[in-house]
């Protein structure tokens, strides 16, 4: 793909980067993390699907990639990029969050007479994607129709593959909170640093990856058709 002119403080440049295809990184999972065998991704996709009755083998179809894949994915041998698990929840019908949280659908009682729902922090565990993007979930209880989470991109880390671009279901909406983040679409780039904004529809083909130094942190909206 040829890269697209960058452009400073949200503005865009015309340019001729690829379409979208499909998103076939997936990098060995990181060793020894810390996190407890109910807070990996693999085993909630895994347990997401089953509940749903549909095998591996089906997914994998759907997605495009071997039952192996879904396997190794499953079982933590292998993380999804990050375009790779919204194929996976999109195939499966539920939302983003449903793969950091096993208790992202579940309806939570509020807390006190004023009928609000409160989570501390820590209480959400981070999930950690193909080349260290981490996920967050930022929703307290449970939100129908609503992604809402933050996303930590390394220096060098993307959501997609080197040259494609990917698209999904909704509509996103993004704030930068550090560091300096770059989107690519099909004829622009935009670079967003802290304090910025930009919202598209997530069926216009799109790639997200840090070319700065430092982590680039965002907080996301997804809203759901």
């Amino acid at each position: 793909m040829t890269q697209p002119a960058a452009v400073d403080d949200a503005r865009v440049t015309p340019d001729d980067a690829a379409g979208s295809g499909a998103d076939s990184a997936i990098a060995p999972a990181a060793l020894d993390s810390g996190a407890p065998a109910e807070a990996s991704v693999g085993a909630r996709i895994r347990d997401l699907r089953q509940a749903r009755g549909i095998s591996a083998r089906a997914l994998a179809k759907t997605l495009g990639i071997s039952p192996s894949a879904v396997s190794q994915i499953e079982r933590g041998v292998m993380q999804p990029s990050v375009s790779r698990l919204i194929a996976i929840t999109d195939a499966l019908g539920v939302p983003l969050v449903a793969a950091f949280d096993p208790a992202s659908d579940r309806p939570v009682d509020p807390v006190g007479p004023s009928g609000f729902t409160l989570q501390r922090a820590g209480q959400t565990p981070d999930i950690v994607l193909d080349s260290g993007v981490s996920f967050r979930r930022l929703t307290p209880g449970s939100s129908p129709g609503v992604d809402y989470f933050e996303s930590i991109y390394p220096p060098g880390a993307a959501a997609h593959g080197a040259d494609g671009l990917f698209h999904h279901e909704g509509y996103e909406v993004g704030t930068v909170v550090a560091g300096e983040l770059t989107i690519d679409f099909e004829a622009e780039r935009v670079i967003l640093r802290a304090g910025d904004a930009i919202s598209y529809p997530c069926s216009v083909p799109h790639r997200l990856h840090n070319t700065g130094d430092t982590d680039a942190v965002a907080h996301w909206l997804i809203v759901h058709a």
